[in-house]
């Protein structure tokens, strides 16, 4: 019998731009405080891009991306697919994965972004993972890359607070050889639910707006149905998870999760405090820190869960 082609994760690659802006820096020019953007949210500083200063997203995530190749020792030309994952492109087109191979120095490999908010790593990563499966690809990068900075109002205190620059790569191989791969992935979404979270494309005003508290409300109930539902199609229960990666949007919601699946604090991969909500890229850079400091070993079994405007919503069961 013929092994299943899995998508195995690697390696892991991050960058972020230097400028860390705490909430004490914040309290400068919003009605905010330190104290209540962290005990409401878990966020204590966050990167983000200067005003005016010349950030490129491609180039953020080509950094990612070499990052992980560099980690894998792998060279670019080895690559067959690129994925992207963002709502902050610098243009419509080219894709902003197609910045992102132009800087790596790749000529041969095919490219592309997805736009599912927040929850995109996952829906790329989901891609990533048929492709490989149906031998389209044999190595692929799937990068999560957002300059948020440059999509909120920051004369608005409930949103612009919340958010990071940031971006993550991981690097797939095929793998015919063990059990160590993506073993499943679930996704779906709820277009009645989009105007709770939304970031207009053209007009004066394209500022992101959220109803929080709605948002709120759907995130824990709809990442744990996917969670739920995507260890099932694994083969496992909550028992079987070694850490829960989840989108690191807000900590009330992270431990509302890991609530639900009875996890254990030590089981939990949180980075918010430091990074804000970076979107696509935050499930990544959790990832990066988590393998740095030894939670990711040989048969780790982790569980990546996201939720973002669209409504959409996803999760991936992993096997390191």
């Amino acid at each position: 019998m013929k092994q299943q082609r899995l998508a195995r994760i690697v390696s892991v690659g991050s960058s972020v731009p230097e400028r860390i802006v705490t909430n004490k820096d914040l309290e400068q020019f919003l009605d905010t405080s330190d104290d209540w953007i962290t005990s409401r949210t878990g966020i204590r500083q966050r990167h983000l891009f200067a005003k005016g200063e010349e950030a490129k997203l491609g180039d953020l995530g080509g950094k990612a991306a070499a990052a992980a190749l560099a980690s894998a020792g792998c060279s670019a030309q080895d690559i067959d697919g690129i994925i992207c994952a963002t709502f902050s492109p610098d243009c419509f087109f080219p894709s902003t994965a197609c910045r992102i191979q132009q800087f790596i120095g790749n000529e041969n490999a095919c490219a592309f972004d997805v736009s599912a908010a927040c929850a995109g790593f996952v829906y790329a990563l989901s891609i990533a993972d048929a492709m490989i499966a149906s031998g389209r690809c044999n190595r692929m990068l799937v990068v999560g890359a957002e300059i948020t900075s440059r999509t909120v109002d920051w004369t608005d205190r409930s949103t612009c607070v919340l958010f990071g620059d940031a971006a993550g790569a991981v690097l797939l191989e095929a793998n015919e050889g063990s059990n160590r791969g993506i073993l499943s992935t679930y996704l779906n979404s709820n277009g009645t639910l989009g105007d709770i979270l939304c970031l207009p494309a053209v007009g004066e005003k394209r500022f992101m707006k959220m109803n929080g508290n709605e948002v709120y409300k759907h995130a824990v109930r709809l990442m744990g149905e996917a969670t739920e539902i995507c260890l099932a199609k694994a083969g496992f229960g909550f028992d079987k998870v070694d850490l829960l990666i989840p989108h690191q949007a807000n900590i009330r919601i992270i431990n509302a999760m890991a609530k639900h699946m009875n996890l254990p604090r030590e089981k939990v991969v949180t980075n918010l405090d430091k990074y804000g909500n970076t979107s696509s890229a935050s499930i990544p850079l959790a990832l990066e820190e988590a393998w740095k400091d030894g939670r990711i070993k040989d048969d780790t079994v982790a569980v990546f869960t996201a939720l973002g405007g669209g409504l959409v919503w996803g999760s991936a069961v992993v096997r390191f």
